[in-house]
């Protein structure tokens, strides 16, 4: 294998390594919405050393956990009592200055919340609302969406089934005249593509190196005069179809 067929393997395999270990935040617990007082856990998932919690608020810009706010062990923050000004967009950030998805959470002082999916729910998946009161559990509730009515449950559940593009908006419930905050529910299609990048990539090293095999490129025998066969001139066809595809999800 020659230099430059060495350095582009080295690339592309570092590359397939960052695209299949970003940190990852999550919340506990795994809701949008929480009561004022409730212990909130964050984490970042599959980070290595250096990553911490940040957060934008009413009250603060790009705050780390453990900097007047929250309490910091590695990767993950807690928030032992939560206040209504800490509601705002949290994520997980790297010493190099990498981020992680993003997470808005709302902490509310009033008696009802809707607790719905914090990170984006799988397009095909049922999806649960949760209607929670300070005053009882599995009361009867109205259900919105972009605030128009779209149901009354009498155990204070509605079910999305199979959710599709069309269900993500603002929801919100209300219990006897009291309504909830509003929350977004966002649907994802990665469970189809999240790993089509790193199998594009896969694809292109080993057509790489099949290609290079094919050829007999090497440094001691020149075949430079002489003009491809049909089956190394398919792989070159196969080769510039893997590109096209590794460019277009890069793209994306």
């Amino acid at each position: 294998m020659d230099p430059t067929s060495l350095q582009r393997l080295v690339f592309l395999t570092s590359l397939l390594s960052c695209s299949t270990n970003q940190a990852r935040l999550t919340v506990t617990p795994s809701s949008s919405q929480v009561f004022k007082d409730e212990r909130v856990s964050l984490r970042c998932e599959d980070a290595s050393d250096g990553w911490t919690v940040m957060r934008n608020t009413s009250i603060d810009n790009r705050a780390e956990c453990g900097v007047n706010w929250g309490t910091s062990a590695g990767s993950s923050c807690t928030i032992g009592s939560s206040d209504p000004f800490e509601s705002g967009v949290y994520w997980c950030e790297s010493t190099e200055g990498s981020t992680s998805n993003t997470i808005t959470i709302t902490i509310s002082g009033g008696s009802v919340i809707l607790q719905s999916p914090a990170l984006p729910v799988i397009e095909g998946d049922d999806v649960t609302l949760t209607c929670r009161t300070e005053m009882a559990d599995n009361l009867p509730a109205d259900f919105f969406k972009d605030g128009i009515f779209i149901g009354t449950e009498s155990a204070g559940h509605m079910t999305l089934q199979h959710v599709s593009r069309s269900d993500e908006g603002l929801y919100k419930c209300s219990v006897q005249g009291n309504e909830s905050p509003e929350s977004r529910l966002s649907v994802s299609g990665c469970s189809a593509t999240c790993g089509f990048l790193p199998y594009c990539i896969c694809t292109y090293i080993v057509v790489s190196l099949y290609r290079e095999r094919a050829t007999g490129n090497d440094s001691s025998v020149s075949v430079a005069m002489t003009p491809p066969t049909r089956a190394e001139q398919g792989l070159d066809d196969d080769y510039d179809d893997v590109m096209s595809a590794v460019t277009t999800e890069l793209q994306f």
